[in-house]
C-alpha cells in the first residue's frame, strides 16, 4: 500500500476513534453534514486541547499537515498487529 493511501486510511480512522473520543469526553459529535475538513479541524483542535498531539507552528497550519499529525496520532493508537499498522 503507497504511503498516501495508507495515510488516508489512518486518517479515516482517526476521525472514526476520534468522533468517539469526542462524545465520551462531552465535547460535541460530527454531524452528517459536516465536511471532512471540518471534522479534520475539529478533531485536531480538541487533541491539541487535551495536549494528546503536539500542536503544528501556526504558519503550517493547514488541512494536509493536520491530516498528517492525526494520522501519526492514530498510529500510535493502533495495537500490534493493526493491518494499518507498519
Amino acid at each position: 500500500m503507497s504511503r498516501e493511501k495508507q495515510e488516508a486510511e489512518l486518517v479515516r480512522e482517526a476521525l472514526r476513534i476520534g468522533a468517539l473520543y469526542m462524545q465520551k469526553r462531552g465535547a460535541g459529535q460530527f454531524e452528517p453534514t459536516d465536511s471532512a475538513s471540518e471534522k479534520v479541524r475539529a478533531l485536531y483542535r480538541l487533541l491539541v486541547h487535551d495536549q494528546l498531539i503536539q500542536p503544528l507552528a501556526k504558519d503550517q497550519e493547514n488541512e494536509r499537515n493536520m491530516k498528517h499529525k492525526l494520522a501519526l496520532w492514530i498510529e500510535r493508537q493502533l495495537p500490534a498487529g493493526h493491518p494499518l499498522k507498519p
